[in-house]
């Protein structure tokens, strides 16, 4: 009977994680680049139920062997397995800005922090007081051969990721949007987005501010080939990719499954009180 109460009490914590992480994905669902977590669970060891009257020994050409067959199972609770992160992609939004830019397939973008260098997929960018494209929390966008360095209204990102700059106009505010194919003949490659992809991205830890960080199991980042990176979008970021209907509907049956283990610890603390204070008297 006491088991009851373990097994209550497993559910308990198992929902309540499970319960956090629909919260934490409520509250990014207009986060750029955010992926919603998803915990998973498991079932503890199953104590298996044999005969009483079956000695459960058998013989065989080999010795014994334990013969007594299973007539049942009783399920001993449950407990978090994983809390792993969905990294399908997010609906893409356009914005016109020359800043933004969003990645329409698999791929991270590398940016430059202090603790070395992270992921994202957030492409919300601006323009640092250097002229250093950042992230909004001031840490450089990374291109092949080290951070990017632009104008505004000066430069292009193309679906390759290539970036382009007009050097002969910096001083003039120059767009591309509407001018002729003959306007890249004055343009200059300054670099291209540093894109990689992880052996298993499902692994990689959060950091915080859309961030990555690459992990032993999710192994280290890989420069993705031209044939294999994902298209840029400039002027576009991609949302989150949270369904905030299915994120609500979630949090519905934690709160009913939490519910119901806590009745389940009631009944079984009412029945152990019976036990204790009515039986033991008799």
């Amino acid at each position: 009977m006491v088991r009851g109460l373990y097994t209550g009490a497993s559910g308990m914590n198992a929902q309540q994680v499970k319960l956090d992480a629909i919260s934490n994905n409520l509250a990014n669902v207009d986060t750029n680049g955010y992926k919603r977590d998803i915990a998973v669970h498991k079932a503890f060891a199953e104590l298996l139920l044999r005969r009483f009257d079956d000695d459960g020994v058998a013989l065989n050409p080999f010795g014994s062997a334990d013969s007594a067959p299973v007539i049942g199972k009783i399920g001993t609770g449950v407990e978090t397995n994983e809390l792993f992160t969905e990294h399908e992609q997010g609906s893409l939004k356009q914005t016109d800005s020359d800043f933004d830019l969003a990645m329409d397939g698999k791929g991270f973008m590398a940016i430059e922090t202090p603790n070395g260098e992270r992921y994202t997929r957030n492409g919300a960018f601006v323009l640092g007081k250097e002229g250093w494209l950042e992230t909004k929390d001031g840490l450089r966008v990374l291109g092949e051969n080290g951070p990017i360095k632009v104008k505004e209204n000066n430069f292009q990102v193309d679906k390759d990721g290539n970036v382009f700059i007009n050097r002969s106009l910096q001083d003039d505010p120059f767009r591309l949007v509407g001018r002729t194919e003959n306007t890249w003949d004055r343009l200059e490659k300054l670099d291209r987005i540093k894109i990689v992809d992880f052996v298993k991205d499902r692994f990689l830890a959060k950091q915080g501010n859309s961030l990555y960080k690459s992990t032993d199991v999710s192994g280290d980042a890989i420069v993705m080939k031209t044939q294999d990176r994902p298209k840029v979008l400039q002027g576009f970021v991609e949302a989150s990719n949270v369904n905030p209907v299915i994120e609500m509907v979630n949090m519905i049956e934690v709160n009913r499954a939490y519910e119901a283990n806590q009745k389940t610890i009631q009944a079984v603390d009412n029945l152990l009180g019976k036990l204790i204070n009515d039986v033991a008297k008799i």
